[in-house]
């Protein structure tokens, strides 16, 4: 039958009525755009309705200029570096679009035979289709034989036949799970394996099941949890401020009802005068709202995303939405796909088993089979080796035995007139196996399904090269457990008889079993292993059939309990949303997935307030994988897979996915340490600002006071935290839900010290603190003139001596502390010093913090001793990381 295909005047006339075949790109976001998307963030909208409250305080002549340029510039500040942050994110991400070549398809057109770009196909065309090709549109077979893989869209590694549709078919309009096994339809995004054949196109662009995808990508991403803790976090500072201003002016102006001699003498000071006062009161309350604000967070949040994105980036993840790998610490429960992500994506011969009933290791282990099995697997295959080092042509299977054999041995076979092959059998499905003649050595080779030809084989070639009796019953039960784990099994063999086709000779010599299997990869076991341990649920989601889905999940760690649930699509289809949510917590694997299936778990864990992740690298991939509060792409995955994911896995190792929770969980832990850097002055300065007025100290703390306080001892202490490295310990943590509290509200030992401090002030106080050689050390100076800073050196010290984590100061990369924030303890630096007077010592050993136990000199929080001091439980000299339990006397035994 000879296709003439649509002419050009046709083909104009279709894509006017169908479209072209073009998916559209996503909106790559500018720097201005992202400049503005900055200030949705409610922190911002915050500080920027503080900043008009002091501009009008200033035109009103009760505040400086000061604290609202200063605001503004941090305002600009961190939508400069957000803005920055998302912007390169996206250039990196279209660097790595840039490599994709754009394909070209085999068209009739005008009578002739036309190579075009995909773009330019319509419906109604005729395209040839051949081994390799990536199908370009939907539509369906009408001549030829294809053998086609629709990994890519539905999961399942398996490939499908298809036939040339008759008179009768009907191409379906709707797409089912059932759409991709339909003998006839082929797909946008499907590869074809075997065959060759001619497609009509009857969908294109966004009619396509990819196109389809495509649009349902584009609906609006949920905020993530960061965002929704921050929201929280806004909203409370919002109802504070109104609370705590209505509160304060009432006060005041009672304060002043009371100074005057109670309110009929303040009514007859005037109303002049009462109005004096209300503004006054309204300034004041405006500055403690000031003050209770954490200008330095937005600040903070955007340097440590930044700084982190940069480091995923040199690990091999492309972080696309900064804010992404934040969530990714978040994680409750991740949906991860099987193939090319647990697996690696291709089959490989996992094992071979010789007929002798031993294992090879490589095809070189035994010289004598290794003669006669690479002529089974080199000679009688239709993949092979091109001159890039690549298997190409044939089927998975046949390329998995041909990188079972490896390219020098190919090369060597092919390169040698000894190894011509005469008549050749390729594999069909009626007698499920392939022979091939070598008329130079009187052998003819055989490969095919075991059940095809054991009943034929006589004989076992064995490790040393003789030929024994055949152990069938040994050979079968190799077999069904190769089945158990889900593994395609082939047998190799030879006859010394002459070439039959359709025919096994019946003196058939059986070399051994090839095991194959897209299997799990090493370093995945051991991934997922730690991300569990971190608390994480992970979930297989795969288009395998049940029994393959089940072996691969066992293998890499997923099923363990009884308790652990396999689902079908099917079974899923079958129960309510409130049935799925109630065995989620011991769901591990769903089998024959279809992209609904995902989008519908992914929405329903999201109702229970988890922190939902997926993975993926096919079409198939994309809905969820946008719907997700973080989606992990492939790199090696499909385009539209890595567009809608948050996060491009560019190495596709699922221990880059633990490395993401990680530096998430240590951006979330940076920030909270940051929160509470800054609140506990935010709190005192609330307290002093309030309290002061009653006691005739109007302004106790300046303008240039908060101005100080918030950008540069902020700003500092946001660069430190922000370079903080990843912690092993914190995988340890448990991970935190959706409707979490937010950063500043988490309640563990640190927070209940810090209380312990806070009420108990002389702890903290320069002749109160016996461990005030220790604190003196990271304060200095400025620790006895500022007391907010010292509260805070001494606040920081606590939070991170109970996590285990080194020294602030350690920090900044290999910089010294200058000397002049430097102290001493007792009988430290060459100073002689008496030790505590033993009156002192028991005073203190009375008070709320006590020495540890085991180790002079330590707090009960794990805090390591002095190592400069003999006396506080010295391990070594030299160094400043622990706490003194002496305090540094004069010589009269006074304090210092």
């Amino acid at each position: 039958m000879k296709f003439t295909g649509l002419t050009s005047a046709e083909a104009e006339a279709s894509r006017r009525v169908h479209g072209a075949n073009v998916i559209p790109e996503p909106q790559w976001m500018t720097f201005g755009q992202a400049f503005m998307e900055t200030f949705r963030d409610p922190m911002i909208r915050i500080l920027l309705v503080m900043v008009a409250l002091m501009i009008a305080m200033y035109f009103a002549g009760h505040a400086e200029i000061y604290e609202p340029v200063g605001t503004i510039v941090t305002v600009i500040i961190v939508a400069t570096v957000t803005a920055r942050t998302n912007v390169a994110s996206d250039t990196e991400y279209r660097a790595l679009r840039a490599h994709t070549a754009k394909d070209t398809a085999k068209v009739c057109r005008d009578g002739g035979l036309v190579v075009l770009p995909v773009d330019d196909i319509v419906v109604g065309d005729h395209m040839i289709l051949q081994g390799g090709n990536k199908i370009p549109a939907d539509g369906m077979l009408i001549a030829g034989d294809l053998r086609v893989n629709n990994t890519a869209l539905n999961g399942e590694t398996e490939e499908c036949p298809k036939l040339p549709a008759d008179a009768h078919y009907h191409f379906p309009e709707e797409i089912t799970g059932d759409s991709f096994v339909d003998r006839s339809t082929l797909f946008r995004g499907s590869v074809v394996f075997d065959g060759e054949g001619m497609m009509e196109v009857r969908r294109v662009g966004t009619g396509t099941m990819m196109g389809r995808m495509a649009a349902e990508m584009q609906a609006r991403e949920p905020d993530s949890p960061l965002q929704v803790k921050l929201a929280k976090l806004a909203d409370q500072i919002s109802a504070f401020g109104y609370v705590s201003g209505l509160v304060i002016i009432s006060l005041y102006m009672m304060f002043f009802a009371l100074r005057a001699g109670g309110l009929q003498a303040y009514v007859m000071l005037g109303w002049s005068q009462i109005l004096v006062d209300f503004i006054q009161a309204v300034s004041l309350a405006i500055l403690i709202i000031v003050c209770a604000v954490p200008e330095g967070l937005p600040l903070m949040i955007s340097l440590v995303l930044m700084q982190n994105t940069s480091r995923m980036l040199a690990r091999g993840v492309l972080v696309r939405r900064a804010v992404g790998i934040e969530t990714a610490g978040s994680l409750n429960i991740l949906f991860s796909d099987k193939t090319g992500t647990i697996t690696g994506g291709q089959l490989e011969v996992v094992e071979f088993f010789t007929a002798g009933g031993s294992v090879l290791a490589t095809i070189e282990e035994h010289a004598a089979l290794h003669e006669k099995l690479k002529l089974a697997i080199g000679m009688n295959s239709a993949a092979m080796y091109d001159e890039s080092g690549a298997v190409v042509g044939g089927n998975p299977t046949d390329q998995a035995v041909m990188r079972f054999l490896g390219a020098q041995t190919y090369r060597a076979m092919h390169e040698n007139d000894g190894y011509r092959v005469g008549q050749r059998q390729t594999f069909n499905s009626t007698n499920k196996f392939s022979q091939a003649e070598l008329p130079a050595r009187g052998t003819v080779v055989y490969k095919g399904a075991p059940e095809a030809f054991l009943a034929r084989a006589k004989y076992a070639l064995t490790a040393d090269g003789a030929v024994a009796a055949f152990d069938a019953a040994q050979l079968n039960e190799k077999i069904n457990a190769y089945a158990a784990r889900a593994m395609r099994v082939l047998a190799f063999g030879y006859s010394t008889q002459p070439f039959r086709k359709n025919e096994i000779n019946n003196d058939v010599v059986l070399i051994g079993l090839a095991a194959i299997r897209d299997d799990v990869r090493p370093e995945a076991r051991e991934a997922i292993t730690e991300v569990q341990a971190a608390g994480v649920q992970v979930v297989m989601v795969t288009g395998d059939r049940r029994e393959t889905a089940v072996a691969i999940a066992r293998d890499a760690g997923l099923l363990r309990a009884d308790g652990d649930l396999v689902l079908t699509s099917s079974d899923l289809a079958l129960m309510s949303d409130e049935e799925v949510q109630r065995v989620l917590p011991q769901l591990r694997v769903i089998a024959r997935a279809l992209p609904t299936d995902k989008s519908r778990i992914v929405r329903l864990s999201q109702q229970m307030n988890l922190v939902v992740g997926m993975t993926g690298d096919g079409v198939n991939d994309s809905p969820a994988l946008r719907r997700a509060d973080v989606g992990f792409a492939m790199g090696s995955g499909t385009e539209a897979a890595r567009d809608a994911g948050d996060i491009v896995i560019l190495d596709d190792n699922f221990r880059s996915i633990k490395d993401a929770i990680l530096y998430g969980r240590t951006i979330y832990n940076n920030i909270l340490k940051f929160c509470r850097f800054q609140l506990v002055i935010n709190i005192a300065a609330v307290v002093v600002s309030a309290i002061a007025p009653f006691f005739g100290i109007i302004e106790p703390l300046r303008v240039t006071h908060l101005l100080f306080i918030n950008l540069v001892m902020d700003s500092l202490g946001a660069i430190m935290l922000g370079n903080e490295p990843a912690h092993e310990s914190y995988m340890r943590e448990k991970p935190r839900r959706r409707d979490a509290e937010p950063h500043h509200a988490r309640n563990d030992r640190a927070d209940r010290l810090h209380g312990r401090v806070a009420r108990r002030p002389e702890l903290l106080l320069p002749h109160g603190c016996r461990h005030r050689c220790r604190l003196r050390r990271k304060g200095g100076a400025l620790y006895g003139i500022l007391p907010p800073l010292r509260y805070r050196c001494a606040h920081e010290r606590l939070q991170r001596a109970l996590h285990g984590l080194r020294d602030l100061s350690g920090s900044v990369g290999k910089r010294r502390v200058p000397q002049g924030l430097g102290g001493h303890c007792a009988h430290h630096g060459g100073n002689h010093q008496r030790a505590l007077h033993p009156a002192r010592r028991r005073r203190m050993d009375r008070r709320d913090v006590q020495l540890h136990p085991d180790s002079r000199g330590r707090l009960g929080t794990g805090l390591p001793p002095c190592r400069d001091h003999d006396s506080c439980g010295s391990a070594e000299k030299g160094s400043v990381e622990g706490i003194c339990a002496g305090e540094r006397v004069n010589e009269k035994g006074g304090m210092v």
